[in-house]
């Protein structure tokens, strides 16, 4: 029985851009996604007239390799318009487009494909990519310089190696031809969808029982959840094994192919009319940054591989020179403030016998600040009570000439078994001055004689 496709398409302008680039196509025999560069000035323009072009060969084709020669001549025919169009409109230059197409003959598909829009087939429950990216990092992951992970991220990831437009190469489209079967459920999207909606999330909706229009407005509402920095477009095709049903009516053209016309494009040709749109563009307000195409060729790749590295470079220098900085400004705080530890004293235990120490009472993780400048033969526990807790408690001097007068005294206060004055806990190395008598201001009636 001979596969029948339903298909639908959706763009959306996104949250934060103020025009729509993309242009998208659903038809009876023709799938199509454009998404337009070179600034809100240009971009909607070339995406416009690649799918108005391309939906010219939206018909049946004797076989897949017919029709995949009329797609890739379709594409390069709209490289051709767009170059005509910047030359007749200097404003419009620099701009161009990325295209994803294809053409359902039968039991199979031909593709064409320019730019990083992407094709995905859903089979069996697996999702597979058709298209390969035509972009800077996609060769980086190519040659296994860096992963797909690094890709996402990586500061090159919107140039573009190949599009249709104002270049001065001429275009190299990737063409194919596909078997298709029942169940087989094709998405076409430009990067505003795959490069915001993980995979998974694109595998379970196109997995869902909903039918077409339904799975294109998810995956587009679930881009917009995410935020949809980009514009966002979507064309779901589903293989199915009803008889085929002819309706000419069916097409659909959405995002900028869908806009109003206002001018002629080229000569040579009848007039396409572009929107009216591009000719006094919004005020953009922030959003990603642009893709924009930079020529496929060894040297250039070569360029941008060398500037890569030097960048890595910078940025491994930056961040070595930054924590060489950052330890020395550790080591000297560490250092300063060791040395100005060990401008002080104190007088404290050593195995049991009094002794000298240099530094503070205080320690950084295992760093003890202080060590034993002088040690000395007085034990502890020769010492009185009180004068033994306050050395075990320690004793600051001022100055190494005050903690060895502390010492003697210490001695002496071991000799005698009294206490004895400035071995206090609070430092003062000076004894304290005996009380001086006083005279009464009236003789005493009743004196008394000493006892000695």
């Amino acid at each position: 029985m001979t596969a029948r496709t339903l298909s639908a398409a959706v763009s959306h302008v996104g949250r934060i851009r103020a025009n729509n680039q993309d242009s998208g196509y659903a038809g009876a025999h023709l799938f199509a996604v454009a998404d337009g560069m070179g600034g809100h000035a240009g971009g909607d323009v070339a995406s416009a007239i690649a799918i108005r072009r391309i939906r010219e060969v939206d018909r049946e084709f004797p076989s897949a390799h017919d029709a995949e020669f009329a797609l890739q001549s379709a594409l390069i025919a709209a490289n051709q318009l767009i170059t005509e169009t910047v030359f007749e409109h200097q404003e419009l230059t620099g701009m161009g487009t990325t295209v994803s197409a294809m053409i359902r003959v039968g039991e199979q598909i031909a593709i064409a494909h320019i730019g990083d829009s992407r094709i995905y087939r859903h089979r069996d429950g697996e999702l597979q990519q058709i298209t390969s990216d035509h972009t800077f990092v996609q060769r980086l992951v190519d040659s296994g310089r860096i992963t797909p992970e690094e890709a996402a991220v990586h500061p090159r990831r919107s140039v573009l190696m190949r599009v249709l437009g104002d270049v001065d190469a001429a275009p190299e489209v990737d063409t194919a031809i596909m078997d298709i079967q029942p169940g087989d459920r094709w998405l076409l999207c430009s990067d505003g969808l795959s490069s915001y909606l993980a995979e998974e999330r694109i595998r379970h909706a196109l997995a869902s029982n909903m039918d077409a229009n339904q799975v294109t407005q998810r995956l587009v509402k679930e881009t917009l959840d995410h935020g949809a920095p980009d514009n966002v477009t979507v064309v779901v095709m589903d293989v199915t094994d009803t008889e085929p049903e002819d309706d000419d009516d069916a097409a659909t053209t959405v995002g900028s192919a869908a806009a109003p016309l206002t001018f002629e494009a080229s000569t040579g040709r009848k007039p396409i009319r572009l929107p009216t749109i591009l000719l006094h563009p919004l005020k953009v307000t922030t959003a990603p940054e642009d893709s924009h195409f930079e020529p496929e060729s060894d040297q250039f790749f070569a360029e941008l591989i060398a500037e890569d590295r030097r960048r890595r470079i910078r940025r491994r220098v930056s961040w070595t020179v930054a924590l060489v900085v950052a330890v020395a400004v550790l080591v000297g705080a560490v250092f300063v403030g060791w040395r100005i530890t060990q401008d002080h004293y104190y007088v404290g235990t050593d195995r049991g016998t009094v002794a000298i120490y240099k530094g503070v009472q205080q320690s950084i993780g295992p760093l003890a600040l202080s060590d034993v400048y002088e040690d000395s033969d007085i034990t502890v526990s020769s010492l009185p009570d009180y004068t033994r807790e306050n050395v075990r408690s320690t004793i600051n001097a001022q100055s190494l000439s005050d903690a060895r007068d502390i010492v003697e005294r210490l001695r002496k206060a071991a000799a005698t078994g009294e206490d004895q004055a400035g071995t206090g806990g609070d430092g003062n190395a000076s004894p304290s001055p005996s009380p001086s008598p006083t005279r009464s201001s009236s003789p005493s009636p009743n004196p008394t004689r000493s006892s000695r």
